[in-house]
């Protein structure tokens, strides 16, 4: 098989690389066939954020950027992308000083903000956490700044989440976040980096049949392409397949990439639901999901960090099927339908619980896909609450996931929904749990009995993360704690902290 050359701009000139192998990583890439070591390799499994690159892309005419893990990212997914690197910030000519009217060639060239900010602050020790650092503050720099928005403590720490310092600390790295704001301002010129984006653009449907890296622009290609090539390992942010390729030292000879299907990359909002696109990255689903449940920011950000959610994407999660996957708990708490394609019988809709036969297995037939997701509209009587139980608040698995979403009407439960990770082989939905609360009164009473058939309902494990016993008391505890909240009773959690800089 042959795979196309990959191409992406770097420092406003394309990059063109031929004969790199479809599951090569974007960070082997940069280290071993650039030469570009500033972006370092730290844990190979996209937790301490030693990699961190930052990637731009056209969406609606816009430059749109995104930070994410270099060391679990294909690097075929940035084909056509622009990529910027701890190097390029100071280098790229198509970042330039705000108001600087002068020809690049005859411009000083200068720290970035995000480096400068760093500096000042005494952000870094020994450096090896430094370019990630560094790459998270030029995206929230991009993100933020730019536009006129402020950058907050609270804001700070939850997109650094996904980065790790054990030198200096995160006080003066988040010190940092908030100064850079105040030096003299850098800007990407967008205009001509989209310009030239616009001639790295090619047509999917040229690539050859026998494609060791298929990427199809359109839902119709992309079902072709899997029908044709069931043996091809379907990729989509690779933040788990990318754990397979560092890890377990997995090679795949042919990889079938779902994100550049333009169906798939889209949010549609209906009377009746929100329709998620299998492709469309959890930052963005879960923006789409809390704009829809406030009450579901603290959960969403404690999905991984930022980086994993920039690369990850909603339907990938749900088709991976892992027992502690954060996002089918909540989903089956919403009542959540997948929609599954294939180019030979069309579409057809189940419920997502109903979506796994068990560790990491699926009902999917080998032509299939999960082209999107379904979550109806909240009713009037909801009451939703989503606790995620692990050992680190930021960037961390579960050891237990419990989403309890009740209808309450009149003092009576008129419909029980609840969805449960880190206690089964599959995610799970607490049907017996449900039969218990639904036509009860809610009262404590019920509460308590409810939280016993839960305590009850699962036989979970022991692992590194919690024992079976520690589960099975959590998941009494959580619906107990759910009472108290629905009885004005308020949160205390650590995310309900203030963070205050240091005087």
């Amino acid at each position: 098989m042959t795979t196309r050359p990959l191409q992406f701009l770097r420092r406003g000139q394309p990059v063109a690389l031929g004969n790199v192998p479809p599951d090569r990583t974007l960070l082997e890439v940069l280290r071993e066939d650039l030469g570009n070591t500033g972006t370092k390799e730290g844990c190979g499994e996209g937790d301490c954020g030693a990699c961190t690159v930052v990637l731009g892309e056209e969406r609606d005419g816009q430059l749109h950027y995104s930070a994410v893990n270099s060391c679990i990212r294909l690097a075929h997914s940035v084909d056509g992308m622009a990529l910027w690197t701890v190097e390029d910030l100071a280098e790229d000519p198509l970042i330039q000083p705000v108001g600087d009217t002068a020809p690049v060639a005859q411009q000083t060239i200068t720290l970035h903000p995000a480096q400068e900010a760093m500096v000042q602050c005494h952000g870094s020790q020994c450096g090896f956490c430094t370019p990630g650092f560094v790459m998270s503050l030029f995206g929230m720099y991009q993100n933020h700044v730019c536009h006129g928005q402020p950058i907050t403590r609270e804001l700070a720490q939850e997109e650094l989440s996904g980065n790790l310092c054990r030198c200096t600390g995160y006080r003066p790295i988040l010190d940092a976040a908030q100064q850079m704001a105040s030096l003299p301002g850098m800007s990407v010129n967008e205009a001509e980096v989209l310009q030239k984006l616009k001639l790295l653009r090619h047509d999917a449907l040229a690539q050859a049949a026998d494609s060791a890296y298929i990427a199809p622009s359109t839902l119709p290609d992309l079902l072709a392409a899997r029908a044709a090539h069931p043996g091809a390992q379907v990729v989509a942010g690779c933040t788990d397949v990318g754990l397979w390729v560092t890890k377990q030292h997995k090679q795949y000879s042919q990889v079938l990439d779902v994100t550049r299907a333009a169906e798939l990359r889209q949010v549609a909002q209906h009377a009746d639901a929100i329709h998620i696109g299998a492709a469309v990255t959890l930052t963005d689903a879960f923006a789409a999901l809390t704009a829809q449940w406030p009450q579901l920011h603290s959960f969403a950000t404690r999905f991984a960090g930022l980086p994993v959610r920039n690369s990850g994407t909603l339907g990938g999660n749900v088709a991976n099927g892992s027992p502690i996957g954060d996002s089918m708990p909540l989903l089956i708490a919403l009542r959540a339908r997948v929609v599954l394609a294939s180019q030979a019988r069309g579409e057809r809709q189940l419920p997502l619980e109903d979506l796994y036969t068990g560790y990491r297995q699926n009902v999917m037939a080998a032509d299939e896909l999960l082209v999107r997701i379904v979550v109806p509209r909240p009713s009037a009587q909801e009451q939703l609450r989503a606790y995620k139980i692990s050992k680190r608040f930021d960037d961390d698995i579960s050891a237990v996931c419990l989403v309890l979403n009740l209808d309450i009407a009149d003092g009576t439960v008129q419909r029980a929904s609840i969805g449960a990770g880190g206690v089964a082989a599959t995610p799970a939905r607490a049907r017996q749990t449900e039969a218990a609360l639904t036509g009860q009164p809610w009262t404590e009473a019920t509460a308590q009995r409810a939280a016993a058939v839960l305590q009850a309902e699962f036989s979970p494990i022991s692992d590194m993360r919690a024992s079976g016993a520690y589960r099975r008391q959590v998941l009494g505890s959580l619906l107990q704690r759910y009472w108290l909240e629905t009885q004005g009773q308020p949160s205390v959690s650590l995310d309900t902290l203030t963070l205050e800089a240091a005087v």
